[in-house]
């Protein structure tokens, strides 16, 4: 049982990390981003290409991937997402454009992967070997892995509850016109949180590149996995996407240890209905009118 909980914990954590980048996109510059996951594998190759090209650490080129996630997102936003901005005549509006633009730039990313890696599966070996944490036998990357996420998931928390940075983009996730009457630059705050979103994703991917395998075409499994952390836990809600995404690696976890491990999407999706069901905007979220 310890190592079934040890086992999701992990999971769930990752899953978290992946959906906060999301969370952090939606809640603020109000971009579904249908792409993101292929940010996420983007990542996993470029990790990949660092470790076995370079015999960069992982945990080193975490600091080269991450900082080009943001440049690149941050440009992205500028000049694909600004125009969708400026022309919706309401939030609602730029939704729909964003779900419409994000899904396209989906296949020119997993496409230019698939030219450049073709559509076998990646992996690598990187601290794969066994440790004993808690009386249990673990994964190494696995636990580095954990580690890692939980400092990140501390600094952003940090960064969003301790800081005047933070505090305007918590001001333009709630209301962003009444943000503006206090004078917070809505437009600079929404691009440098998209990017942030896309900084994070980065790192989760290059975490999961350690010790998942990965392809050209995986990305849309974790924006699915991403998008019902998000919904689940309360559109932009960081503390509701550490609850869910815990959730559903708990779930996956013991489902794959003491039923059947085929069963494990089949839970994620019942956990999501639950959840949906009881309370429709996430288990942190306030519903609108």
């Amino acid at each position: 049982m310890t190592n079934a909980i040890l086992t999701g914990l992990m999971l769930g954590g990752m899953y978290a990390l992946i959906a906060m980048g999301l969370t952090l996109q939606y809640g603020v510059a109000r971009i579904m981003n249908l792409s993101y996951g292929e940010f996420l594998i983007a990542a996993a190759f470029a990790s990949h290409w660092l470790f076995t090209g370079w015999a960069i650490s992982p945990f080193a080129g975490l600091a080269l991937v991450v900082p080009l996630a943001f440049a690149l997102n941050f440009a992205i936003y500028k000049l694909l997402l600004t125009p969708l901005v400026r022309r919706a005549p309401n939030r609602d509006a730029l939704e729909v454009d964003s779900i419409l633009a994000t899904f396209g730039l989906t296949f020119v990313i997993q496409g230019s992967m698939l030219a450049l890696f073709g559509g076998a599966y990646y992996s690598y070996s990187f601290l794969a070997f066994p440790v004993q944490f808690l009386g249990e036998t673990v994964a190494a990357n696995r636990l580095a892995a954990l580690g890692i996420t939980i400092l990140l998931g501390l600094v952003l928390y940090l960064a969003l509850t301790r800081t005047r940075a933070g505090t305007a983009v918590r001001a333009v996730a709630v209301d962003p016109f009444a943000a503006q009457l206090v004078a917070i630059n809505v437009p600079q705050a929404s691009a440098l949180t998209f990017a942030l979103g896309g900084a994070l994703v980065a790192a989760a991917g290059v975490l999961v590149s350690t010790f998942l395998t990965f392809s050209a075409s995986s990305g849309v499994v974790f924006t699915m996995k991403a998008l019902i952390v998000v919904v689940m836990g309360g559109v932009g809600n960081m503390l509701g996407c550490l609850v869910a995404g815990l959730a559903l690696g708990l779930s996956e976890s013991l489902v794959a240890s003491y039923v059947d491990p085929g069963l494990t999407l089949a839970v994620n999706f019942a956990l999501f209905l639950a959840v949906l069901l009881v309370k429709p905007a996430g288990l942190f979220g306030r519903a609108t009118r």
